[in-house]
């Protein structure tokens, strides 16, 4: 089964194409873009760069794996519509897995930034089985155990070291297992946004006076 992975829950913008056979995982070509707010603008052409990379084109892709989040609101809607609109123009399967899950393996916490001074997170056991979360919180609130692996930046803030770590095309495979077994378990693709977005309409609505 050739899969394209996709995600943009987090500042770096990942796609990948990989094969997928009982549980075994080949990532053939992987693109990891550092890209802030422009994943509408980078998403396609890492798109075409990583099929050409892999020698692949859309048509012969199975399936199309994608990070449902947590993240930002319109990075994340992005990568989970451009999935939704690849696989509906294939007519192939579509899977969600929670971003969080395919960054790192193990025993570990895994913390990305929220913004708002916040970080999202989630805890994962020994088999790498998340045990708490996706939530969100303030770093210095978070009462979980490490090690911390993501966004290093928030070490200082957590007081504890933290493993730099982004998702993996190799992650989301590994985190889409199941449904890749069987692509008719994969639910709808709903982002997890934990949170309202940043922009939203006002309560009221003004009365315009008349001249």
């Amino acid at each position: 089964m050739l899969v394209l992975a996709l995600d943009t829950a987090t500042p770096t913008l990942v796609a990948g194409v990989a094969r997928y056979a009982d549980g075994d995982v080949e990532v053939l070509a992987e693109v990891a873009l550092p890209s802030g707010n422009r994943h509408a603008e980078l998403l396609t052409p890492a798109i075409r760069d990583v099929l050409a990379k892999a020698r692949q084109t859309m048509a012969d892709l199975d399936a199309i794996v994608v990070g449902l989040g947590p993240g930002p609101f319109t990075g994340l809607r992005v990568g989970v519509v451009t999935a939704a609109t690849l696989a509906d123009a294939r007519g192939i399967p579509a899977i969600g897995v929670c971003s969080l899950d395919a960054i790192g393996s193990g025993a570990r916490t895994v913390v990305t930034d929220a913004r708002r001074k916040e970080v999202y997170w989630a805890t994962y056991d020994e088999h790498g089985v998340r045990t708490d979360g996706p939530a969100v919180v303030r770093p210095e609130e978070l009462s979980a155990d490490g090690p911390f692996t993501g966004d290093a930046r928030f070490a200082e803030r957590l007081g504890s070291s933290v493993e730099a770590a982004d998702v993996t095309t190799l992650g989301l495979m590994r985190a889409a297992g199941e449904q890749l077994r069987d692509p008719s378990s994969a639910g709808p693709l709903l982002p997890l946004y934990l949170r309202r977005p940043d922009a939203t309409p006002p309560a009221e609505r003004k009365a315009v006076s008349q001249p």
